[in-house]
């Protein structure tokens, strides 16, 4: 994936590459700091939509059931619904040891064709810098 060519922003340093904490990792920290900051706000209606895993084990009817019931492929790591709606994909910070999923891209983009805030950001520390940026577009 070629992070310069996205319709909008990335977070962090495209350019790191070294150690660095799982995507799951960065992901629990951003949501337990956004959690414990913003208890009774932010962090009440911030979610995480499950799809990765439920493309796993051929479950080809649950599936389709699943995509009946609203799953949608692709639908980003982080998603704050507001006035101005924040749309995070979370990649490691090294992001050429995370992967892309179908449909990640694509969701973005329509995330952003509609009026979103979407982004891409590396580390959880990246996502926070991302979320203060949305905050003051979001006011």
């Amino acid at each position: 994936m070629r992070l310069s060519k996205l319709p909008f922003p990335v977070y962090g340093d495209t350019t790191f590459r070294g150690k660095c904490p799982s995507e799951a990792m960065e992901q629990m920290t951003f949501f337990n700091t956004l959690r414990r900051v913003h208890a009774d706000t932010w962090g009440r209606i911030a979610l995480h939509p499950r799809n990765e895993g439920q493309r796993k084990g051929g479950q080809i009817k649950a599936m389709i059931q699943h995509k009946a019931e609203g799953l949608t492929p692709g639908a980003s790591d982080i998603i704050i619904p507001a006035r101005v709606t924040f749309v995070c994909e979370l990649k490691r910070q090294d992001h050429t040891q995370s992967q892309w999923q179908p449909g990640q891209v694509e969701y973005l983009e329509a995330a952003h064709a509609a009026g979103a805030f979407a982004c891409v950001a590396l580390g959880w520390k990246s996502a926070w810098v991302a979320f203060l940026d949305w905050q003051n577009v979001a006011k």
